[in-house]
């Protein structure tokens, strides 16, 4: 259970985070549990999501799933609405893999399978969540993007192009969905210390790349994304919708890092 006292902005609320065991999911799912929602955390590997709810206590639950299915995604989603009362009314989509290759190097279907779980599978959960918010009276969702869906990033052109699917989703999502009272909003986070990070935050050249490109010059942590999405999901941010907020020490007012470099030690170029 978080330490942190309570705060009732999601009293009587109830929330579903897609990746919600680890990194920024989990601090996510922190942030709604800290202020008196309940939440329910997915992911494909039962013991961690399992192991994650245990350690935020009562008002946390889980559910196994894979946003590769869309079965997976609405017993995961329904689930999350009978923890909930019968309704939901928060949603984090933070689910997603990080790729990397040149572009001459990458098959087909390796770009494909990138587009599938981190855009088509940020559909298939925002689709689910929005029709249970609809029947519940509205609700915020939040998808996790990241600065690559604005910025280019050498030998990353499948995140590339899923990030930046998933901001257009975002805005078209929330163009359609705010005539039943649901937001929709997405935060793209720079380089955050987490395990999906970690070929990147373990990696000095890699790190120094970042930070350079940085005008508040620090790696991010889980907590920085937390907090601005939990800002995001709150009655704070009533008339905010359709945003893709940068969340990246300002890196999105500069360019894209040249990971070319680093990446090219353990890559071939074709």
């Amino acid at each position: 259970m978080s330490d942190t006292a309570v705060d009732p902005k999601f009293e009587g609320k109830a929330g579903f985070i897609t990746g919600g065991g680890t990194g920024i999911g989990l601090a996510c799912a922190r942030a709604i549990v800290d202020g008196g929602g309940k939440v329910t955390l997915a992911g494909r590997r039962e013991e961690v999501v399992r192991d994650a709810a245990a350690g935020l206590g009562e008002r946390a639950g889980w559910a196994v799933c894979d946003v590769t299915s869309d079965e997976s995604v609405e017993a995961a989603v329904a689930k999350a609405a009978e923890f909930g009362g019968g309704a939901l009314s928060l949603a984090v989509n933070a689910a997603g893999v990080g790729v990397a290759g040149s572009l001459l190097a990458s098959s087909s279907a390796e770009f494909s399978s990138t587009l599938d779980t981190n855009l088509t599978g940020v559909f298939r959960a925002l689709r689910a969540e929005a029709k249970v918010m609809k029947a519940s009276g509205g609700g915020s969702i939040v998808n996790i993007s990241s600065i690559a869906g604005a910025l280019t990033h050498r030998w990353m052109s499948a995140y590339c192009a899923s990030k930046a699917g998933v901001n257009m989703l975002t805005r078209t999502a929330a163009d359609e969905l705010g005539q039943y009272g649901i937001r929709v909003n997405a935060v793209m986070p720079g380089l955050v210390e987490t395990d999906m990070a970690e070929m990147l935050t373990s990696n000095d050249l890699a790190v120094q790349e970042y930070l350079r490109l940085m005008p508040v010059s620090r790696l991010g942590k889980p907590v920085d994304i937390g907090g601005v999405v939990g800002f995001l999901l709150s009655d704070d941010a009533s008339w905010v919708t359709g945003q893709c907020l940068g969340v990246d020490g300002g890196h999105t007012i500069r360019k894209g890092p040249d990971l070319v470099p680093m990446l090219s030690q353990v890559l071939p170029e074709e």
